[in-house]
């Protein structure tokens, strides 16, 4: 009986990676593995960065201090997301704006530490907030419009990075 063509196409793995990793992941050299961030807390075990855990540590096994790359795009000022907040309703409620975007920042590093803010900033009546993943500046968005209405637009760059504008006008 001749394989059907599902199932040749799965059989082929041309133009594959090997390690399947994505390609941003290797890019750069991966630490030791056991590494902690001396700034964060966060832990490198099984290829990936983990949030503050405990761990077990056998007789004669140590950790190895380091900075993790989100640390390093913080201490850079290296964004990959960059979220506008404008409208008249942001300076009606613009304390609880900012305690929801530090709430939905810091449920997102508790599974994912890399995803962070870094910098947020108030001026001309627009607030400048900018992480260091694309991720996390489409969740605060996506947040910010469940929990007080609003539009949010999208503008995906090239380069990696986005731009979010969210906007909603004042209760009349």
């Amino acid at each position: 009986m001749p394989k059907q063509k599902a199932m040749m196409r799965s059989l082929s793995r041309k133009g594959t990676r090997s390690n399947r990793k994505p390609a941003v992941a290797v890019k750069l050299p991966a630490p030791a593995e056991r590494s902690v961030c001396e700034r964060c807390g966060a832990l490198y075990l099984h290829e990936s960065w983990r949030a503050k855990r405990k761990l077990a540590l056998g007789p004669g096994e140590t950790v190895r201090w380091t900075v993790c790359p989100a640390c390093k795009q913080v201490e850079r000022e290296e964004a990959q997301g960059r979220l506008l907040l404008r409208g008249k309703y942001l300076a009606e409620a613009r304390e609880e704006i900012e305690r929801r975007i530090a709430n939905v920042a810091r449920r997102a590093a508790y599974t994912q530490p890399e995803r962070k803010i870094v910098s947020s900033e108030f001026r001309n009546g627009t607030l400048e907030v900018r992480t260091t993943s694309q991720k996390l500046a489409h969740r605060i968005a996506r947040e910010l419009c469940k929990a007080f209405g609003g539009k949010a637009a999208y503008n995906w760059s090239d380069d990696g990075s986005v731009d979010v504008v969210w906007t909603r006008a004042a209760e009349r």
